[in-house]
C-alpha cells in the first residue's frame, strides 16, 4: 500500500466483540486510525457531525442494530449521509445487502466474520479512491532581471505578456523576464489572473478601466486610474471581450450589465 496520511474511521457496530476485532484489524493495517467506535445510530450521528470536531474519511456501518426502531437502521443512516458525507463500507453478517451497497455506490461490502486479508483489500481500495490533496499554489512568482532573481507576490503583478517567444511580467517595479508559458501561469493562479488575449494575462484586481474605441476593447491595468498614473494598456481580444466584462462586473456594483 502507498504511504500516505492515515484514514480516519468511525465504526458503527452494536456487538462489542465484532467492533473490537474490526478496530484491531483496521489499525493493524497501519493505514487507519479508528477515531470512534459506537454502538447506536445517535452516537454515530454525533461522531459524524461537524461540531464534534472530528474529520471522518470512512464509516464502517453495520445494518441491523439491537435496540433500533428500524430493522435497517444502519442502512438508513448511510442513505441519509449524502454526497458530502464520508465514504462508507457496509460491515454486516447479512449477505442480502450486497446489492444495496452496490446501488448506493459504496466503496466496499464486508461480510462477517471479518478476515485480515479481506480488511487489507478493503483498506487498499479506500486508499486508491482517496481524493488527491489539493495542490497548494506557490506563494511567490520568480522572475529575472538580467542576472538577478526577482521574487514577486501575485498581488503585485499587473499582467503577464507573451511577445514573440518571450514572456514578461509587468509590475510597479518594472518589466521582468519570466520563464514559464502563459498557460502554466494561468493554471497556477486561476482565481487571480484572467486571460484577456492570447498574449495577455491580467491581474483582475489591478484592472482600473475597460473601454471600447474604434471597435477595439482595451483596459488600463495598474495601481490607480488616470492618464498620468503608472500602468499599462492591454488589448482585449474581440472573442473574449464579453466574458472579460462579465468577470470584472461580478463583484462590482453601480453599472448596468446590459
Amino acid at each position: 500500500m502507498s504511504r500516505t496520511a492515515k484514514l480516519r474511521a468511525v465504526l458503527l457496530e452494536d456487538e462489542p466483540p465484532a467492533r473490537d476485532y474490526l478496530a484491531e484489524l483496521l489499525t493493524g493495517t497501519g493505514h487507519v486510525d479508528v477515531t470512534m467506535a459506537v454502538a447506536t445510530i445517535d452516537e454515530a450521528r454525533e461522531a459524524l457531525a461537524s461540531e464534534s470536531g472530528l474529520s471522518t474519511d470512512v464509516l464502517f456501518a453495520d445494518v441491523q442494530l439491537v435496540g433500533s426502531a428500524s430493522k435497517e437502521a444502519g442502512l438508513e443512516l448511510v442513505r441519509s449521509l449524502g454526497a458530502d458525507g464520508p465514504r462508507v463500507v457496509l460491515a454486516t453478517a447479512h449477505r442480502q445487502y450486497a446489492l444495496e451497497a452496490w446501488n448506493l455506490g459504496l466503496v466496499d461490502y464486508l461480510h462477517k466474520p471479518f478476515t485480515r486479508g479481506r480488511i487489507e483489500d478493503c483498506v487498499r481500495r479506500l486508499l486508491e479512491r482517496r481524493p488527491a490533496p489539493a495542490a497548494t499554489p506557490p506563494a511567490r512568482i520568480l522572475a529575472r532581471c538580467q542576472r538577478a532573481l526577482v521574487f514577486l507576490d501575485v498581488t503585485e503583478v499587473w499582467a503577464f505578456e507573451a511577445e514573440e517567444r518571450l514572456i514578461f511580467v509587468h509590475t510597479a517595479e518594472g518589466k521582468f523576464d519570466f520563464d514559464l508559458p502563459l498557460s502554466s501561469v494561468e493554471a497556477t493562479f486561476p482565481d487571480a489572473l484572467v486571460r484577456v488575449h492570447r498574449n495577455w494575462l491580467v491581474n483582475s484586481s489591478m484592472v482600473r478601466s475597460l473601454e471600447r474605441e474604434d471597435g477595439e476593447t482595451k483596459m488600463f491595468v495598474g495601481p490607480r486610474f488616470g492618464r498620468e498614473q503608472p500602468g499599462i494598456r492591454v488589448p482585449v481580444a474581440r472573442e473574449r471581450a464579453v466574458k472579460v466584462r462579465e468577470i470584472l462586473l461580478t463583484n462590482a456594483a453601480g453599472v448596468r450589465r446590459s
